[in-house]
Formats: structure tokens, sequence, C-alpha cells
């Protein structure tokens, strides 16, 4: 990590941004903050399976979704099969004949549940489709990865392993569906790309080996408004992000053969070449920056960048020269061919999860446990890497509240570090289950995924 690109082409004036407010809503992947929850005294530090516990509750199925909130409704998703699947195996590995890529041929039912928010009761259970799986999974994914996204009005699932998406009313009725078709991934990994919401428009990307894409629906029908071919020759688990500022609003795309960002229309706008072999963490942006991330094991180039706004064409920095020797080279000839990107390192980014940025610093949470600080506007290492345990993995991604970090392992424990330049794990609090899902937080409460159930956690637990 020693080998900083820091490429700021003007001067960069720091402005301290206000942490947001907790909110009632939590409608998409990661929030609508990027992990950033804002204050909350009701938040907990501290819980295990019964220690500020406000009900928990037993889900079928299997399914890595988040859950999203909208008041006082949680909306998760699950894919649930009539016969015996292989259980999900925690860890960093590739398919192998034990260990890797599987199929069903079981019939499975994708389904929505309304959970209420208080009690936790089921409110209602949906189907959106019934099937066998029309492609092969990653043994540690699962056939319902996509989290849905809600409006209040509507909760959106995608479904990529049979390839519908649909739309489901407060009450529980069908609004629509629409089917996109289900494209095989690379090595069968499995789909898990999650839909986004903007305006009147719900945005999916699918990239697979058969024919990547990205399209446009009409919220309020399913209907097709546009879709852009994407020459990604192979699978990518990014979700899209929607970045408004002063400027413009565009739709950021993260694959494999390279960051691409979109008009509304689907237009492209710029694009960075550059990326790892695959690619999973969710693009955000933080004080009027865009940060981008990937980091496949092994890979010689495992890059972050940092956009400024305006871009326009192709922003590159690297060579195909650098990408092919970076590795053993220490890219000594990087050169800027835009002055878009203010910072960026070759061998920061992560293979599963999105960064943070938190106050004045983004934290890079490495998937085999380990935390790295940089200052968030100009690059500059706060601290280096540091041992959260050995043996946890992570798939998770951090989130943050009344100054503190969240890091939550694979193997269910949520190690709680104090926010800023010192490095202190102050807790670790245990679920004793698999989970990779990344929580929701909403309304003074944790909301948390695991294998089997979802926990409603508040600091002093049940009423």
């Amino acid at each position: 990590m020693s080998t900083r690109l820091c490429l700021a082409a003007a001067v960069f004036v720091a402005v301290t941004v206000p942490a947001p407010a907790a909110d009632a809503q939590w409608t998409q992947f990661r929030g609508a903050n990027a992990g950033d929850v804002g204050d909350d005294p009701r938040l907990p530090d501290t819980w295990s399976t019964t220690e500020n516990v406000v009900w928990n509750v037993d889900l079928p199925g299997l399914s890595w979704s988040s859950p999203v909130v909208w008041e006082n409704t949680i909306f998760v998703t699950s894919a649930i099969s009539a016969g015996e699947e292989p259980a999900p195996i925690p860890g960093l590995y590739d398919p192998g004949d034990d260990n890797g890529a599987t199929r069903s041929v079981q019939k499975h039912r994708w389904v929505v549940y309304n959970i209420d928010f208080e009690t936790g009761t089921v409110r209602w259970e949906r189907e959106v489709a019934s099937a066998a799986p029309e492609i092969a999974r990653h043994i540690k994914n699962s056939f319902a990865s996509e989290t849905p996204v809600t409006d209040g009005r509507r909760v959106y699932a995608y479904f990529g392993s049979v390839g519908v998406v649909g739309a489901l009313n407060m009450s529980g009725e069908t609004v629509w569906t629409t089917e996109l078709g289900a494209f095989e991934t690379t090595l069968g990994f499995g789909s898990a790309a999650s839909p986004v919401l903007h305006d009147d428009r719900l945005y999916i990307v699918n990239d697979n080996v058969e024919q990547s894409f990205m399209v446009a629906l009409d919220k309020n029908t399913g209907r097709e408004l546009w879709r852009v071919e994407r020459d990604e020759r192979g699978q990518n688990w990014a979700t899209p992000f929607v970045w408004e500022h002063d400027q413009r609003t565009e739709i950021v795309t993260a694959g494999t053969q390279g960051v691409r960002s979109y008009d509304l229309d689907g237009t492209l706008l710029w694009e960075i070449h550059g990326m790892s072999g695959l690619t999973i963490p969710t693009p955000f942006a933080k004080h009027g920056l865009l940060y981008i991330s990937s980091g496949y094991p092994g890979g010689g180039l495992r890059p972050v960048y940092v956009v400024k706004p305006g871009a326009s064409g192709d922003i590159s920095i690297w060579s195909a020269d650098d990408m092919r020797t970076g590795l053993s080279s220490g890219f000594p000839g990087t050169r800027a061919s835009s002055d878009a990107i203010v910072w960026a390192y070759p061998l920061l980014g992560t293979y599963n999860t999105s960064a943070l940025v938190y106050g004045d610093h983004y934290y890079t949470l490495l998937d085999r446990g380990f935390l790295v600080a940089h200052d968030a506007r100009t690059g500059e290492e706060v601290y280096g890497r540091r041992r959260l345990e050995i043996g946890n993995g992570f798939t998770a991604s951090p989130w943050a509240y009344n100054g503190k970090i969240f890091l939550l392992s694979e193997d269910g424990d949520t190690f709680v570090v104090r926010a800023g330049p010192e490095f202190e794990i102050l807790h670790t609090n245990p679920l004793e289950e698999m989970t990779l899902a990344t929580p929701a937080v909403a309304n003074g409460s944790l909301i948390v995924r695991t294998q089997s159930k979802l926990y409603r956690i508040a600091e002093g637990g049940r009423p």
C-alpha cells in the first residue's frame, strides 16, 4: 500500500460535510448514503443472539440479499427450494469439484416477504417466480442475492437466476412482472447485482458470458425504455450507482472491462479501463467525489479510483502495458490521460466488500480481515493494515454511526472499531451463524440477516 498515486490536477478545497441524520428509510443496498448512517442514541454498540435483540424471525430458503426498510415495513427476498440444496461454505475460494459452482434441478420459489418492523410478524409472502434455476451458482452464493429496492409505494425485486423482475405494492398485490432472461456467468458463480431506482425508472445491470446489458424499466409498468449492450465478457456483481451532482445525473457501472458512466438515456459519458478480473464493490459518492474499486484476489491490478464530477471520454490512467506488468514493476510508467481522477491506488481494492467513507476517512475492509484507512479527499494513508481477527473472512460491506465503524464477518461476528485516525477494536458482537448480507439501519435499529434468521437489534432490546 506504500505505492500511492496522487493525481490531483487542481487545488482541492476540503469541505467538512456533516453526517446525515439517521432515517426511517433504508430503501436500497447500503442505504442512501453508502453505509454512513448518522448519529442516533438508539442504535446499539453491542449485541449477541440475545443481548439488545428486539426480535428475530426464521427465514426459509437460502438468500444473501439485504433487507430494505420503509418506515414500519421490512422487505426481504428468498429462493426456497422444493428439495435439499448444498449448504454454503465460508471462505475465499474458486469453484472446484467439492466446493464450487453447483446447479439445482429442484423447483424453487422466488418470494418477497413483508415483515412488520415493530413485531417481526410476517404480514405477507408473495411468489414472484417458480421454476428450477436456469443458471448455476457458486456454492457460497444463493439464487436470490440481489437486494430489492423500494420507494414506499412498491417494492421491486430482481432475481437474475430466473431472469424475472417484479413490482409489488405495499399490500402485496403484483403490479407487474418483466422477464429479462437468465444468463450463464463466469465459472458458474451466479448473479447478484441489485436494481436501483431513480425518479420513475428502475435500472438493472446484468454482466454475464452471453450478452451483458444494462436496461431501464418504467417503474410503473415494467415496460423497457432502453437497453444498452455492454462489452463485458464475464460476470460482474457491482450494483449500479446513480450519481447526482451539480453538473448532471449519471449512472455509474463497474465491470471487469472498465468503469462506464451513462446519462439517463443510456449514452456513454466516460469510462476508465483498468479493473480487476472480477468486479463486485459498488461505486458511491461522498464529499462531492465518486469512489470506485475492485480487487479480484491475485490480480496484478486491484484499483481504487476517486473521480471528480464532469468527466468525459476515456479517463484511464494506466496503460495496457502497465496493467500487464504492474505487479512486478510497481507501475513505474503510470500517467494521467485526464485531470478527472483526484487520487488512485493500484493495489487497494477489495474483492467482495464495498469501501466506506465516514467523516474525513476512506476505510477499506479487506476480505481476509484487515482494515486500512486513508484520507478520503487526498488519498494520504492514515493507517496501514490492521488485523481484526485471524481466520475470519468478510463479504458484507461496512457501515458506521455514532463515531464507530462496524465490520461484519462471514462467521457472524461484528467488529466495532473506533472511527478516526487511531485504530482500536471496541467490541466484538457474535450472532453465531454465517452472514454475508450487508445489514440495514433504520428507525433506531439494526436489521441483520444471517443464513437462517432476520434480527432487529436496538439499544435495550425487547421492550
